[in-house]
């Protein structure tokens, strides 16, 4: 029998590398209906809200099957009133743009409030909006726009939103950003997250913290049956158990994921881990000379975006299959403004791997007839 395959090291921001430890947790079977099973929901859900720093008793996690975005669809779906309902949704990138693709999907009214896909939203600038347009009955934004890789400032935009609008709804997609990057839930509603981005699980459910005062009002107002986060709180408070098969592997991959989290001191620990891996990711792509789209201030330590280089040689297709035949996965740029590409540096990914990716972009630059440094589109 051959040996297996390693894993490709994977430089995205999803689905992440993750551990050995983490995938073996999945080789064991377990009915939905089991004890074990059962135990596991719970204490993923108790888990959850201590990471998060709030309440049982004013939050409660609710898992979604399905990825990241069926969450987000199934908060919208659930919390907007099927009359009066207005979203104001805050956008600088891509996965803001999907959330108002979703109210315009489910016909619900929403407004963009657009921003420049590489600067964060404007706290003065939403400040001033919400000053002359005070009827939205919920303001939306991405923490972590993993587009470019913009962290967006939610707490302060949370004190603004609220200062205007006391009984709306402020709704976070954390999607990249919980687990690592610290929350202020003062003022948040709704927070979106994923089993797969910085605790470190693998795919298959999404990750709803929902404030009880403002989620059990929603009950009926759900637009479908599987996205209703009502009834699936309530099953899962009642029984313990999901309505419908739930992602069994993923939660127990999920759980070990939530060991490796506290063995690595917590969010705290993660974090400074990110933060290592971007700032050694930063000094090598200077150093081959390539620039970033967004500048430091802006920065997350999640996800960087870059120029494509100025050299006729360069061919961004090219570029990626000769890096995955090294084992080394990035991504495409998502921004529309800039031809660009992206490396993340979250998921079971170390110093000595961004050292491993930084060589093989140097050799494939070279095997491509490129000159090191790159010619740079963007000056320091």
């Amino acid at each position: 029998m051959a040996a297996p395959r390693p894993d490709k090291k994977l430089f995205t921001p999803g689905p992440l590398s993750s551990s050995r430890t983490v995938k073996e947790a999945m080789l064991f079977d377990l009915g939905s209906r089991d004890a074990g099973f059962i135990d596991t929901v719970k204490t993923i859900r108790t888990e959850v809200l201590k990471l998060a720093g709030v309440d049982a008793s004013e939050f409660t996690t609710i898992p979604m099957q399905g990825s990241g975005t069926f969450a987000i669809e199934a908060t919208i779906s659930t919390s907007v009133p099927r009359s009066g309902g207005k979203v104001l949704v805050l956008e600088n990138g891509a996965y803001g743009k999907r959330i108002k693709k979703i109210c315009d999907v489910l016909q619900i009214y929403a407004k963009a409030l657009s921003f420049p896909e590489n600067q964060i939203v404007d706290p003065a600038e939403v400040d001033a909006f919400l000053e002359k347009n005070s009827d939205w009955t919920h303001v939306c934004m991405v923490h972590c726009e993993t587009s470019a890789g913009v962290l967006n400032p939610h707490a302060e935009v949370g004190r603004i939103v609220k200062k205007h609008l006391p009984s709306s709804v402020f709704f976070v997609d954390a999607m990249s950003s919980f687990g690592a990057i610290p929350l202020d839930f003062s003022n948040i509603d709704y927070m979106v997250s994923s089993s797969n981005k910085c605790i470190q699980g693998v795919p298959g459910f999404g990750i709803v913290i929902a404030r009880l005062s403002k989620l059990l009002p929603c009950a009926g107002w759900a637009r479908s049956l599987s996205l209703d986060l009502v009834d699936q709180a309530r099953n899962l408070d009642m029984t313990g158990q999901f309505r419908f098969t739930p992602p069994t592997h993923t939660m127990l991959a999920f759980r070990q994921a939530l060991r490796e989290l506290e063995e690595e001191g917590g969010p705290a620990g993660r974090l400074q881990r990110y933060q290592k891996n971007h700032a050694l990711l930063r000094e090598h792509m200077r150093r081959l000379g390539f620039r970033e789209l967004v500048a430091a201030e802006h920065q997350a330590p999640i996800i960087t975006t870059y120029y494509y280089p100025k050299d006729d040689q360069f061919d961004f297709e090219k570029f990626y299959q000769r890096l995955s035949d090294k084992d080394q996965v990035i991504y495409p740029g998502k921004v529309t403004e800039a031809d660009c590409f992206r490396i993340g540096n979250i998921g079971h990914i170390f110093p000595e791997d961004i050292d491993r990716l930084a060589e093989c972009i140097e050799q494939v630059c070279k095997d491509m007839g490129m000159s090191i440094p790159v010619k740079s589109t963007r000056l320091p």
